[in-house]
């Protein structure tokens, strides 16, 4: 009976601090004020935008990703930390400060590449050191680069090397990626509304001076 008693007294007890805390939680929430964060992702030499970067802001359920072209724009309070994350690139956070002037704030990410360090491993195919030298002057091996005074490689033979070499493993899976995000958006994404479009009209008043929506004999 005793630990029945002890029992709703502690389920009575932690109600009350539940009704308590609950409002003074919402009432912070409702005091902090929204902020529309928009930006572009850029990669670390700033050359070019990174389309899928996901934004978000961790335990809150709020996010987006950038998009063809590297922009994003999403609502955040103030005092959130917003999480920037791609694979192969470096996890960014950026705290929205307080008491900001005004409801908008824009900014310019640029992602550094994630560099990863594996242990060094020795590969050995021969089984002695004797018969690798053996191996080594027996080869007959004429080398394809021209070599400048400087014992440099030459600019023409870099540049031959250049073309030919393969893109990495990093570099083929963001290619691949890339084109999945720019097909789905492209597919499934909004389409632009040409009306507000300064370019759009630029053009329109050039088609009109050069008569071209005349009626032709």
């Amino acid at each position: 009976m005793d630990s029945i008693i002890k029992n709703i007294a502690s389920f009575l007890i932690l109600f009350c601090l539940v009704l308590v805390f609950k409002p003074t939680q919402a009432q912070d929430q409702q005091e902090r004020k929204v902020i529309q964060l928009s930006g572009i992702i850029l990669n670390a030499d700033s050359t070019d935008a990174v389309p899928g970067v996901n934004v978000y802001v961790p335990k809150k359920g709020r996010g987006t990703s950038s998009g063809r072209f590297g922009y994003f724009s999403m609502p955040v309070l103030e005092g959130d930390s917003v999480v920037f994350s791609f694979i192969g690139l470096k996890r960014q956070v950026f705290s929205v400060p307080d008491n900001v002037a005004d409801d908008k704030i824009s900014l310019i990410v640029t992602m550094q590449e994630d560099e990863i360090a594996l242990a060094e491993i020795e590969v050995m195919p021969y089984p002695s050191e004797d018969e690798f030298k053996r191996a080594i002057l027996a080869m007959n091996y004429d080398a394809p680069m021209t070599v400048d005074t400087r014992g440099s490689l030459s600019p023409e033979t870099l540049l031959r090397y250049a073309e030919n070499m393969p893109a990495s493993g990093n570099e083929n899976f963001r290619g691949f990626q890339q084109g999945q995000i720019m097909q789905i958006q492209d597919r499934y994404g909004p389409r632009p509304f040409r009306l507000l479009d300064p370019f759009a009209w630029s053009q329109f008043i050039q088609s009109i001076k050069r008569g071209d929506l005349k009626k032709k004999d």
